[in-house]
C-alpha cells in the first residue's frame, strides 16, 4: 500500500473517486493565549492498494505533540480492500476526516501520524503558533 496524498486542509471531499482539496496548510495561528481551538479542518488521504493488500484493513490516525503524546483520541476506521477485477493492478481509496474544535494546549510542533495495520504510512508535520494583532508570530523579540 502507498499513501499518495496526506494533507491537512480547510475542506476536502471525495466526488466519484476524485479527491478534492481546498486550502492545504501546515500551520495553525491563534491569537490570545493557549489552549488554541481550531474551529474546523479536514484530513485528506488517498491510499493506493495492490493485490497483496486485499482483505480487512485498519487505519489509525493519531494527532500527537512533540513528545509523542496523543492530544485527541485516535481515529481508527476499518474497511475491506478488494480489487475490482482479477486483472486489476491497483485500487485507490480516498478518506476525508472532518475535525471540529481541535484543541492545542501549547505552541509548538505536532504531527498527524497515519498507520495501516500498524505500519507507518506517513506523518504530516503541523506547527501551532500565536500571532499578534498585526499577524506576526509572537516571540520574545516582538515587543510592540
Amino acid at each position: 500500500m502507498e499513501l499518495q496524498v496526506a494533507t491537512l486542509c480547510d475542506a476536502a471531499a471525495d466526488y466519484g473517486g476524485k479527491l478534492t482539496l481546498m486550502g492545504a496548510f501546515d500551520t495553525i495561528a491563534g491569537r490570545g493565549s493557549f489552549p488554541i481551538v481550531h474551529p474546523h479542518c479536514s484530513l485528506a488521504l488517498r491510499i493506493c492498494f495492490r493485490a497483496e493488500d486485499e482483505g480487512p484493513q485498519k487505519l489509525t490516525v493519531n494527532i500527537i505533540d512533540a513528545d509523542g503524546k496523543s492530544i485527541v483520541p485516535s481515529f481508527e476506521p476499518q474497511f475491506e480492500v478488494q480489487l475490482p477485477s482479477p486483472d486489476a493492478f491497483f485500487v485507490t481509496r480516498n478518506l476525508v476526516i472532518n475535525m471540529q474544535r481541535l484543541k492545542f494546549p501549547n505552541q509548538g510542533h505536532y504531527a498527524i501520524d497515519i498507520r495501516c495495520d500498524g505500519i507507518m504510512l506517513g506523518s504530516i508535520p503541523l506547527r501551532v503558533i500565536l500571532i499578534d494583532d498585526k499577524g506576526r508570530p509572537v516571540t520574545s523579540q516582538n515587543t510592540d
